[in-house]
């Protein structure tokens, strides 16, 4: 988001992708992106290797997106960006679980030690040689050549690339650095096939639709759910009465969610994103929504506030589809810190909460 876009509480912002040159994707233009390696907002205090690991595999996690959104009137958060990272591993995205996924906030106030006090120009710099993605320039902390993440693991050999550990370096190994090792020759091959392709994320307020639509659709739901109610005689005779009326309530209820969801999202289906410090997430369904207690407060003691969704939407540029397993979700929902409270620089680690589509939910969306 760009810095303009700061967002009132009841405002939606939606976000989309666009191709964009690669200078503006740098951290000195201070983007909000989708894949590539992460634009590092502070050079110091990067999430540790260990906070950067998919809890359920262990292996380092890829960057996913990160969203610039800036909070206008508190100097701390003059700049501030929120990174996603995700596991590539399918297998770990089990339904509802979350553990395969992190989220970082960053800020700093508009005087630091990396960017100038001014905005930075809206146009191509004359001058713009492709930046060492090898370390960061104020700071010099090293980069893993595979994620864009710290590393300091160097290979022993030639001593030009650096790691995040032994398992990018053994992926780099086989991709090129096999051949390329101690060769003088400037290697063609500049990013790994680790990343997700990258695109810009621009915004545009939402526009809001028509509540009597909606309500349009509730009332569909709802009459349909008697018509299948009364076309299926044998399963009222199977189950006691009080199960059936549980049972129908929760499918009304389940649709009713998943409806509104599919209705808010035909306005604008290409949206991946949709942001609104304070305000609610759309879920896809009526299961799997946490609770207030669910969600952990901020390790200051504030209350963490709903601040942005992913969209499933994203998945249909991220190259993932397989005839197996995928990685997969309904939607992401982050909670961050509703003071934004100040760490020193430090990436902070938020909260993410993932929901699935239910099995009929994947079949409605296909055949819609």
């Amino acid at each position: 988001m760009s810095s303009d876009t700061n967002v009132c509480a009841a405002e939606v912002v939606l976000g989309f992708l666009e191709e964009a040159e690669p200078w503006r994707l740098r951290s000195p233009q201070f983007p909000s992106k989708v894949g590539g390696k992460p634009a590092w907002l502070s050079q110091t205090g990067l999430p540790s290797l260990p906070g950067l690991e998919c809890e359920t595999c262990r292996l380092p996690m890829a960057f996913l997106l990160q969203v610039y959104a800036p909070i206008s009137g508190q100097d701390r958060s003059f700049h501030r960006s929120l990174f996603l990272f995700c596991c590539k591993t399918s297998e770990c995205y089990a339904h509802n679980d979350s553990r395969c996924m992190r989220v970082f906030r960053n800020q700093l106030p508009r005087r630091n030690e990396f960017y100038p006090y001014d905005p930075p120009p809206e146009d191509e710099p004359l001058s713009d040689p492709a930046p060492d993605q090898s370390v960061l320039p104020v700071s010099g902390v090293k980069l893993c050549w595979v994620c864009g993440c710290p590393g300091n693991k160097g290979c022993s050999r030639c001593h030009t690339v650096t790691y995040c550990g032994k398992h990018h370096q053994t992926l780099h190994w086989k991709q090129t650095h096999k051949q390329e090792c101690g060769s003088q020759e400037v290697s063609v091959v500049t990013t790994s096939t680790l990343l997700f392709p990258e695109s810009e994320l621009v915004t545009e307020p939402e526009e809001e639709g028509k509540e009597d639509d909606t309500k349009e659709v509730e009332g569909e739901e709802e009459v349909g759910s008697a018509q299948r109610g009364v076309d299926c005689p044998s399963l009222a005779d199977t189950l006691a009465e009080t199960d059936l009326e549980e049972m129908a309530m929760c499918e009304t209820q389940d649709n009713k969610v998943f409806q509104r969801f599919k209705k808010k999202i035909a306005q604008e289906p290409h949206q991946v994103l949709r942001y609104s410090r304070g305000g609610s997430p759309v879920w896809v369904s009526s299961q799997h929504i946490p609770s207030d207690q669910d969600i952990p407060p901020c390790t200051c003691g504030a209350k963490r506030a709903f601040e942005l969704q992913v969209m499933p939407q994203l998945l249909n540029s991220l190259c993932v589809d397989s005839t197996g397993a995928s990685i997969d979700w309904g939607t992401l929902a982050i909670y961050t810190c509703s003071a934004s409270c100040s760490h020193d620089d430090q990436y902070c680690q938020e909260f993410i909460w993932k929901q699935d589509f239910s099995p009929d939910q994947h079949t409605q969306i296909k055949h819609s």
